[in-house]
C-alpha cells in the first residue's frame, strides 16, 4: 500500500543499515532489541546522495539496587536550579542526586589488556565516532597519562532502577565489560542491566539540505537528527522543529522558516551543518557561534519568543507572561537608559566611579563589577516595583553591554580582514589557545587565507581571531 503526502520528516537516528558492535560480535541492528531499516536505506541510495557512516556507542546500563551508594560521593542538583521555561518558577518533580566514581589502574590494566577484542580497535568499525564522547578505550588509550576518569551515576527515573554510568561507553566484550566495571569503586557487586556497544549508521551530507532541513533534490523530503550527522539530544530536537515548522509551511503554502546565525543556536548549527558537512558526529557548541556572548540561556525567551508568536507556535498564556515580561524590561530599560548623569552626581549616592568627567547611564553603571541593580534604587525608586526576573534580566544584560559591543566590532573586524593571507610558514602550534581539534584540521588543510581557515569544517570565530592575531603580531615584528 502506498500513502501520499505533501511532505515527509525522516528522523531515522541510528537505524539507517545499522550494525551493533560488542568485541568481535556484529548484528544488524538499530538500537539494541530492534531491526536496522534496510529497505528505507536502500530507497534513499536511490536518490544519488552523498552518503557516509559514522558511529556512536553507549555505556553498560547498571542495577542502581546493586550499587554501593554509600561509598561514593553525591552531586546533588542546583540548589536553586535555573528553569528552561519562564512558564515555571520552580522544578515540577523531586531531584535526585547522581553518584560519582572513578575509574582506576585496574580498570586501565584490564582495558588495555582487552584492546584487540574492543570493536573499535579490533578493526571491525569503519564510522567516524564523536570526537568529545569518547569510549573508555579511547580515553585509555588517548590520555595514557591519566590515572583515572570520573564518571556519573545517573538513575533514568524516579520509579527506575536503571543507572547510566555517564563516561563508560565501550564495544568490548561483554565478559571484559563485566571486569573493568567491577573494578570500580562502588561497583564491585554491581549487575549489569544491558551491556554497552558501539553502533555503526548510515547518513546523508546535511551539504544536500537547504536551510529547512528539505533535501534540495527531493522536494518536500525533509531529514533531522543523527541522519544529517550531527549526534546528542538538544541537536536532534532542534532540528525536528526545524524540518516540523518547514513541512508544515510547505504544505500550507507559507514561507519557509529560517533561524539566524545571529539570534540563535539552531541558526549557527543549522548554518554549519548545510555550508561545513561533516566528517565527524556534530555537536554544537558556544564556541561555533560569532555571536555567542549575546546567545546566552537568560535571554533566549527574548530572542526567539516573538519568532514563535509570528509562526503561531506560542499558546495564549506563554504569549500573555512573555508579553507582561517584555513590557516590563522595556520599561526598566527606558529608566536605566533614559538619563545620563556625571561621576559627582553618583557619587553623592555613594557609587565609586571614576572622577573623569565623562556622563554614564545607569545602564553603563551596571557594567561595573562591584555595582548592581539594587545600588541605583535610590537614583531611580521606579526600578523597585519591577519583577525580580526582570530585575535579574536588566543586570545580566548591563553586565554583558560592554562585551557585546565589543563582539560586533570584532565581527565586523573579522568580515573586513577575510581575505588576510595566512604566511605559508605559519607556526600554528604557537598560537595559545587553538583547540586540539581545530590545530589538527588546520594543519592538515593548510589554508592559504582567513576565508578559507573560516570554511574548514569545526572552526571557530574564536580560533580565527587568535590566528588574526598572531599574523598581525608577526607583520609588526617583521616592520620593526
Amino acid at each position: 500500500s502506498q500513502i501520499t503526502s505533501g511532505a515527509v520528516i525522516l528522523t531515522t537516528g541510528t537505524f539507517l543499515r545499522g550494525v551493533i558492535h560488542m568485541g568481535d560480535q556484529s548484528r544488524p541492528g538499530g538500537r539494541i532489541g530492534d531491526k536496522p531499516s534496510i529497505k528505507l536505506a536502500e530507497r534513499l541510495d536511490g536518490f544519488g546522495l552523498q552518503m557516509g557512516r559514522l558511529k556512536t556507542g553507549t555505556p553498560p546500563r547498571l542495577d542502581g539496587r546493586t550499587i554501593k551508594w554509600g561509598n561514593l560521593d553525591s552531586q546533588p542538583g542546583d540548589e536553586h536550579p535555573f528553569l528552561f521555561s519562564f512558564m515555571s518558577s520552580q522544578p515540577q518533580l523531586q531531584q535526585i542526586a547522581c553518584g560519582v566514581t572513578h575509574t582506576n589502574a585496574r580498570t586501565h590494566e584490564i582495558i588495555r589488556k582487552n584492546l584487540e577484542r574492543s570493536a573499535m580497535y579490533g578493526g571491525h568499525i569503519d564510522g567516524v565516532g564523536p570526537r568529545y564522547c569518547p569510549s573508555i578505550e579511547d580515553k585509555v588509550v588517548r590520555f595514557a597519562e591519566k590515572e583515572s576518569h570520573q564518571i556519573f551515576l545517573e538513575p533514568e527515573g524516579l520509579d527506575d532502577h536503571t543507572v547510566y554510568p555517564n563516561g563508560i561507553s565501550t564495544s568490548l566484550p561483554v565478559e571484559v565489560q563485566e571486569a573493568y566495571v567491577r573494578s570500580i569503586e562502588g561497583l564491585e557487586d554491581v549487575k549489569i542491566l544491558q551491556p554497552g556497544y558501539a553502533i555503526e549508521y548510515d547518513y546523508i551530507d546535511p551539504r544536500s539540505l537547504n536551510g529547512g532541513l528539505e533535501l534540495k533534490s527531493v522536494g518536500g523530503l525533509y531529514l533531522a537528527g543523527q541522519i544529517n550527522g550531527t549526534t546528542g539530544y538538544e541537536e536532534a530536537a532542534a532540528q525536528g522543529l526545524v524540518a516540523g515548522l518547514n513541512a508544515a509551511h510547505a504544505v500550507r503554502g507559507k514561507d519557509p522558516v529560517r533561524f539566524s546565525r545571529a539570534t540563535s543556536y539552531i541558526g549557527v548549527m543549522i548554518d554549519d551543518l548545510i555550508t561545513r558537512g561533516v566528517t565527524e558526529p556534530y555537536r554544537m557548541f558556544t564556541s561555533r557561534a560569532e555571536f555567542r556572548l549575546s546567545l546566552r540561556a537568560d535571554n533566549a525567551d527574548q530572542r526567539l519568543t516573538p519568532m514563535g508568536i509570528e509562526l503561531g507556535c506560542v499558546g495564549a498564556d506563554r504569549k500573555n507572561i512573555y508579553a507582561q515580561k517584555a513590557e516590563a524590561l522595556e520599561a526598566g530599560r527606558s529608566i536605566l537608559e533614559g538619563e545620563h548623569k556625571t561621576p559627582s552626581e553618583y557619587r553623592s549616592f555613594g557609587l565609586a566611579v571614576n572622577q573623569d568627567g565623562e556622563k554614564r547611564s545607569g545602564y553603563d553603571l551596571l557594567a561595573f563589577p562591584d555595582i548592581s541593580l539594587g545600588d541605583l534604587d535610590d537614583i531611580w525608586p521606579e526600578l523597585v516595583s519591577l519583577p525580580k526576573d526582570v530585575r535579574r534580566q536588566l543586570e545580566i544584560d548591563g553586565m554583558y553591554a560592554p562585551y557585546v559591543a565589543r563582539q560586533a566590532r570584532d565581527i565586523e573586524t573579522m568580515a573586513r580582514d577575510a581575505e588576510k593571507a595566512i604566511p605559508r610558514d605559519i607556526e600554528y602550534n604557537s598560537i595559545v589557545g587553538l583547540s586540539g581539534e581545530i590545530l589538527q584540521k588546520l594543519q592538515r588543510v593548510q589554508p592559504a587565507s582567513l576565508d578559507q581557515a573560516g570554511r574548514i569544517e569545526g572552526m571557530t570565530p574564536a580560533a580565527l581571531a587568535l590566528i588574526l592575531a598572531h599574523i598581525r603580531r608577526a607583520e609588526k615584528r617583521k616592520s620593526a
